[in-house]
């Protein structure tokens, strides 16, 4: 795989799905990636990825021809500068609120003059092909993305900001946490019309300031919809999702007694 294939599609203006996984496996990892997906999201913020766990799963979705991202745990600077050294393509963010937040973000992520991150990425150098410092940092700040979330009352009101961060590539929308905080914690719907507005918004700003519009898809029907209204990043679904459901669907076509026991023929 060609090191940071993902940024010159997106930049080029492709339409890119995504896996998503949080289950810390990374023989999932590399199995949904393996069965296509051009990127594959390893979520270090809510799933049950650990250090070791991540080393493999960014590798392991690289050899499988996919580009491979981290979100990583609130506010966490640190694991952000881990995982792009591990290989890692792009880094997902939660909880940016305002410009500071996105200064700090690009701080950890890019090498000078974008931001502050410090160099020995050995491990990202065997991944993404190894060159002279003085090559690999240029091609890093570019070919490395970080997506910015968007998912707070005042996070849309600083939207435009975030957007204009420098060394901001993307802003991605959380729809369930958007949805919970602005109804204060009364519901958790994606479909009200506070939340459908507010998801336009932030796919219009990001469009404005030239950053690629992102957002978490619960199933590939909303994902086809997001990229309808001009979205250009879209995770599909889980690998916890894709197992409850085609582990419904297998035992809907087997004759089951209450006790769960199979039948005899």
């Amino acid at each position: 795989m060609a090191a940071f294939s993902l940024a010159r599609r997106l930049r080029a203006g492709e339409t890119v799905f995504s896996g998503w996984c949080m289950m810390g496996s990374p023989i999932v990892a590399e199995t949904i990636a393996r069965e296509g997906f051009p990127a594959v999201v390893l979520d270090a913020q809510h799933g049950l990825w650990d250090v070791s766990s991540l080393i493999a799963g960014i590798g392991g979705v690289h050899h499988a021809g996919a580009a491979p991202f981290v979100r990583v745990p609130l506010d966490d600077a640190a694991l952000t500068s881990r995982a792009l050294d591990f290989g890692a393509e792009g880094i997902i963010a939660p909880m940016i609120n305002n410009a500071d937040d996105a200064r700090r973000f690009a701080a950890a992520a890019k090498y000078p003059p974008l931001g502050e991150r410090s160099f020995g990425p050995p491990r990202a150098t065997m991944l993404q092909g190894q060159m002279p410092p003085t090559d690999y940092l240029p091609a890093a700040n570019d070919g490395t993305l970080t997506f910015a979330m968007i998912e707070t009352p005042e996070a849309l009101e600083n939207v435009d900001a975030i957007a204009g961060t420098p060394g901001i590539d993307a802003m991605f929308i959380g729809p369930y946490d958007l949805s919970t905080s602005l109804s204060a914690g009364k519901a958790q719907d994606i479909e009200a019309p506070a939340v459908n507005a507010a998801i336009d918004k932030i796919c219009a700003a990001a469009i404005k300031a030239g950053k690629i519009p992102g957002i978490y898809c619960r199933d590939a029907q909303r994902a086809l919809d997001m990229a309808k209204r001009g979205f250009r990043f879209m995770t599909v679904g889980s690998d916890f999702s894709a197992v409850r459901e085609g582990s419904a669907a297998a035992l809907k076509m087997l004759p089951m007694k209450a006790t769960g026991a199979r039948d005899a023929f």
